[in-house]
């Protein structure tokens, strides 16, 4: 997404929608509501003045109604209007794009459409990215916006949640609810991440609290949890989409544990699996074999540009590096009895 678009714009877009999030937690709170209770309870908007026909209405709205206010809205900037209780007078929450800024983001989102739309003729699926936690606010919502014209008649595009992340679970879970509600098909990548030293380094030197999770074993957790919550929905209704894109092999025996449990057959591609070229490969070749849609992915470009990539991978599979050992000796076991039958090519069965 980075590509598309100045980072610096993405970050200040990030920025209004946090504080568009907070501003919604902090109403919660003063009336008792706090957790998943404000996403799942209707919360009373009665000292704001909010510009949007369907508010000044109903006078009632959730937080995927209060998401969607900034998409009822022509201009980006025009959000929302609070009193000032010192200036005894109504101020904008937010501080405004400028003109250009907002044709910067009208050409971001014509960018991002002309590639779903090739996806779509050429009848590919495009998987959007994660970034840092503060580029992925925007990242995440221009996706869900490309989401809701892309995905209507069938999984086309593909948000990317990082399981290491304290919110993973609360930010997937409101997109799969606005997906049911807005009826279209929820699509994800489900990933650990790859800059926690970066974020806990940056959360240390602004004063704000660590977005990751504590450890391996909570991301790890993590990542069970977004994966066992997709994959009852989509045994549910069989709409949504999931790609496992780990190089955990106790995450892909647990998600064929809990594919066998649901029902879901490797045939009906509801559930696909990822890991890079050259990684892992023990578990690709069977999966495939067994049936199951495996992809491998290729990172490419010049060198200079590859190696930040792939260093990031090694970092977000540190703990699946200790298994290493266990690859190479697989890989020696295998030579020698290729060597031994003189089969030393493997041709796959057609």
């Amino acid at each position: 997404m980075t590509a598309l678009g100045r980072p610096q714009l993405l970050l200040q877009y990030s920025e209004v929608l946090m504080k568009w999030q907070r501003f919604f937690t902090f109403l919660a709170s003063q009336q008792g509501k706090d957790g998943m209770e404000a996403v799942e309870q209707r919360l009373e908007l009665t000292q704001l003045q909010v510009e949007t026909l369907l508010a000044l209405l109903l006078q009632l709205i959730d937080i995927l109604d209060w998401k969607s206010l900034l998409d009822d809205r022509e201009n980006a900037s025009d959000l929302l209007v609070v009193p000032n209780l010192e200036l005894g007078e109504l101020e904008p929450l937010f501080k405004k794009f400028r003109t250009d800024e907002e044709k910067e983001m009208k050409r971001i989102m014509q960018r991002l459409d002309v590639l779903a739309k090739h996806a779509v003729e050429n009848g590919v699926r495009l998987m959007v990215d994660a970034e840092q936690t503060y580029l992925q606010p925007a990242i995440s919502k221009l996706t869900v916006d490309l989401q809701r014209l892309q995905n209507r008649e069938k999984p086309v595009i593909f948000n990317t949640y990082q399981c290491y992340l304290k919110e993973a679970y609360d930010s997937m879970t409101a997109d799969v609810q606005l997906s049911k509600r807005e009826g279209w098909h929820f699509a994800a990548k489900l990933v650990r991440g790859a800059y926690m030293d970066q974020e806990r380094e940056r959360a240390a030197e602004i004063g704000y609290e660590d977005p990751i999770n504590p450890d391996y074993e909570a991301t790890s957790r993590m990542y069970h949890r977004c994966l066992d919550y997709l994959l009852d929905e989509i045994a549910l209704n069989r709409r949504a989409r999931v790609m496992v894109a780990s190089h955990n092999e106790d995450t892909v025996k647990h998600t064929l544990r809990r594919m066998n449990t649901l029902g879901l057959l490797p045939r009906e591609n509801l559930v696909y699996f990822g890991q890079l070229l050259g990684m892992c490969d023990q578990i690709s070749f069977p999966l495939g074999q067994a049936g199951f849609a495996v992809y491998k992915y290729v990172p490419y470009g010049p060198v200079s540009e590859v190696m930040p990539y792939l260093s990031r991978r090694a970092q977000e599979n540190r703990g699946f590096m200790k298994g290493v050992q266990k690859e190479r000796e697989l890989l020696w076991k295998e030579l020698k009895r290729r060597l031994a039958s003189g089969e030393l090519l493997s041709i796959a069965p057609v």
